[in-house]
C-alpha cells in the first residue's frame, strides 16, 4: 500500500500520462487512483499479474525518465509549495513575505520560459 501513495510518482503521471498507451494508462488509474490490487487488473484485462506488474514497472520508468529530461513536475510541486505560503502569508497579513514569495513564484515561471 505504501507504494500507493508515491506522490511524486502521481505528479509524474499527471504531467506525462500522455506519453503512455492506452493501457498503460489505465493500468496506472487502476491500480493508484482506483486502489485495484494486480489481480483485479489482471482479471480484468485478461492478462497475467505478471504482465500487470510489468506494464506499471515499464510506466514508472517512462514517466521518471521523462521528469529527468523535463523536471516539469518537480517545477510545478516547488511552485505549488510557495503558492500555499503565499496564501498562509496572505491570511495572515504579512505583506512583505507576501511579495518576497509573489516575486519568487514569478521567478520560478520566468526561468522555465528562457
Amino acid at each position: 500500500m505504501a507504494e500507493k501513495l508515491d506522490y511524486p510518482l502521481l505528479r509524474m503521471f499527471d504531467c506525462y500520462q500522455g506519453l503512455l498507451t492506452d493501457r498503460q494508462r489505465e493500468v496506472m488509474e487502476l491500480y493508484y487512483n482506483d486502489d485495484c490490487s494486480l489481480s483485479e487488473i489482471a482479471a480484468l484485462h485478461g492478462i497475467s499479474r505478471q504482465a500487470v506488474s510489468d506494464s506499471l514497472r515499464h510506466s514508472r520508468q517512462i514517466l521518471t525518465e521523462t521528469e529527468a529530461q523535463l523536471g516539469l513536475a518537480g517545477r510545478l510541486e516547488e511552485l505549488r509549495r510557495t503558492l500555499v505560503k503565499l496564501q498562509c502569508a496572505a491570511q495572515a497579513h504579512s505583506y512583505d513575505t507576501i511579495i518576497q514569495l509573489a516575486e519568487h513564484a514569478l521567478e520560478q515561471i520566468e526561468s522555465q520560459e528562457g
